[in-house]
């Protein structure tokens, strides 16, 4: 059984916020051969006091006692405000906020004390190469927990981040890592094991109307609760990216960690650009070693094992299988 830690920005129930969080949180949760131990929040695809609200009310609502805590609220160093003016404000200046009229909304509720950085760090370090950590929005909680604890990354089993961009056409940068350059480097570079699964693949992944009706007709809460947030953001992604459906970018990382069939892989050297400018914070990879103009071969970034082509049948099963076994 794995032992996991999730850290999110799950905005499910959230008018305009992606739901493939709690998507790879409700695979977690359902999987007899997972463990879930700690969910975090952090600011990212949503603010993370929202997220914990989010996070915190499924938990409640599935009757658990999983530990969810919020963490920073702003990345290392990069502004917060034209990211947040633009994830937070998209819904409402395109005049969609009545696709989640009738979704019901997280509870409110207030987060503890203890931060997540120090709730991931602690647990991790606790039980050296036992927790695999599932980060699947900006890595600011990991960086910071790092920092705090310097024998993290040799204590983590592996590190699974959903996170990067290499050739997708319209995108320069994905959110996670453009939100928080610094914190991407750092975990990148850390030395841990880690495995990335970037936007280029993620975005092979599609989940439709037709199949979340499937998923509808399973009388179970996780079940209920995907198919109630997931209906207003697949018509919000119709309409906005053009798209059959809806990616589920977030859930592809877990389904590896379950069933590595899923997925094909290989390792780079990855790294972010951190130089001020249009590109600041976009992901590159090569294969080690770099060959520099003037001839000299030169390491660069971390070592990582990077999801590359995705079965999205297989996917769309192993979602549907859980959820119904819950």
């Amino acid at each position: 059984m794995k032992r996991l830690i999730i850290d999110c920005d799950p905005g499910n129930g959230i008018a305009g916020a992606n739901v493939d969080d709690g998507l790879a949180i409700a695979l977690a949760i359902a999987s007899p051969d997972i463990s879930l131990e700690l969910i975090t929040t952090v600011a990212g695809n949503i603010p993370a006091e929202v997220g914990y609200r989010v996070a915190q009310d499924l938990v409640d609502r599935l009757g658990l006692t999983i530990p969810v805590r919020k963490g920073a609220t702003q990345a290392l160093q990069e502004p917060a405000a034209p990211w947040r003016e633009a994830l937070d404000q998209r819904v409402h200046q395109l005049k969609l906020t009545h696709l989640w009229q009738n979704v019901r909304q997280p509870s409110a509720a207030q987060a503890p004390a203890e931060d997540a950085a120090d709730a991931i760090g602690q647990l991790i370090c606790a039980n050296p190469g036992e927790i695999t950590l599932v980060a699947i929005g900006p890595l600011t909680n990991i960086a910071r927990a790092m920092q705090r604890y310097p024998k993290m990354a040799e204590s983590v089993a592996e590190i699974a981040i959903m996170g990067g961009v290499f050739a997708v056409d319209d995108y320069v940068k994905d959110t996670n890592f453009g939100l928080d350059p610094e914190a991407a480097h750092q975990v990148l570079n850390s030395g841990a094991t880690i495995t990335l699964v970037p936007l280029d693949v993620t975005t092979q992944t599609m989940m439709t109307h037709q199949d979340l009706d499937r998923i509808a007709q399973i009388d179970k809460p996780l079940a209920r609760f995907i198919s109630e947030t997931f209906r207003p953001w697949i018509d919000y992604s119709m309409q906005t990216r053009k798209l059959p459906g809806c990616w589920i970018h977030d859930a592809l990382v877990v389904a590896w960690l379950l069933n590595q069939r899923v997925a094909t892989a290989a390792d780079y050297q990855v790294d972010v650009e951190l130089r001020e400018g249009p590109t600041r914070g976009k992901s590159w990879r090569y294969r080690q070693p770099l060959r520099l103009a003037v001839g000299i071969e030169q390491p660069m970034g971390g070592l990582v094992h990077v999801l590359q082509t995705v079965d999205n049948a297989l996917l769309l099963t192993m979602l549907e299988q859980a959820l119904a076994a819950e």
